[in-house]
């Protein structure tokens, strides 16, 4: 299982705007493949439900949900906290939450790790100081797996500073679940991305030759076109878990992870 890149969402059903499930599927339908699993203070009976909820929502585009805590809830993909546990447990794929060197040097057997506070957060205010972008250039330097900038990250001109920095990808919860179009939103900020990867062009005697301008430590380059798969926002029935039913894709577009 690779490693998180591009926009990561992380899911906040407190503050999504029309449930959980609907902001998601949105999301996904605006290029997102990688989503996160919150919702800590959920019974794990009805936590569990709606990571098959999600999960079923991304198999659509082959994309991953990965759980925050040791507990990957039927999958096999978690993302723990800067506290613990030590060492990671044995799962395909496991990230950590760091916020300094001291906290991404104890990384063992981990697979990626977020960074934060890359800027002011509303989800946790106060929090920090933030990096900023050169902050983060010297984390993603000392670190030894792929990096996800994460907190206040809500602007193209965001995203791309994140990868210019050299993050592998960017985690944002604020700007999908408060959005009024969470598919519009990702398609901006998943476009950006795709963006600032992409290797600009020149032009050679023999034609048009890529020529890469940057280089970043577990990233890969992502096509321009074809981030936005066909996935409708109007679903099936209401769920206590997230607000709403699971909206039922007309097609189903496989896309790599």
């Amino acid at each position: 299982m690779t490693a998180p890149s591009g926009v990561v969402v992380l899911t906040d059903r407190l503050v999504a705007r029309g449930g959980l499930d609907r902001v998601v599927a949105a999301a996904v339908a605006g290029g997102v493949r990688w989503v996160v699993l919150r919702e800590k203070d959920l019974p794990r009976a009805e936590r569990a439900a709606l990571a098959a909820d999600l999960r079923a929502i991304l198999a659509d585009v082959g994309g991953t949900l990965v759980v925050a805590g040791p507990d990957p809830l039927g999958g096999d993909a978690v993302h723990l906290p800067a506290a613990g546990p030590y060492p990671p447990p044995p799962h395909q794929l496991v990230g950590r939450s760091c916020h300094n060197q001291a906290e991404l040097t104890r990384l063992t057997t981990e697979h990626y790790a977020t960074v934060s506070p890359v800027h002011p957060t509303r989800t946790k205010p106060g929090y920090g100081p933030p990096l900023g972008a050169d902050g983060l250039r010297k984390l993603v330097e000392v670190s030894r797996v792929p990096v996800l900038a994460l907190g206040g990250i809500e602007t193209p001109d965001q995203v791309t500073a994140c990868v210019r920095s050299g993050a592998a990808g960017v985690a944002v919860l604020g700007a999908p679940m408060r959005s009024p179009d969470p598919t519009e939103t990702a398609t901006t900020l998943t476009s950006a991305y795709a963006k600032a990867v992409t290797p600009e062009l020149t032009q050679t005697r023999c034609g048009v030759t890529p020529e890469l301008t940057q280089t970043r430590r577990g990233v890969t380059q992502v096509p321009t076109s074809g981030l936005r798969p066909t996935v409708p926002t109007q679903g099936s029935s209401l769920t206590a878990r997230s607000g709403h039913g699971r909206p039922q894709p007309q097609t189903a577009t496989k896309e790599g992870k």
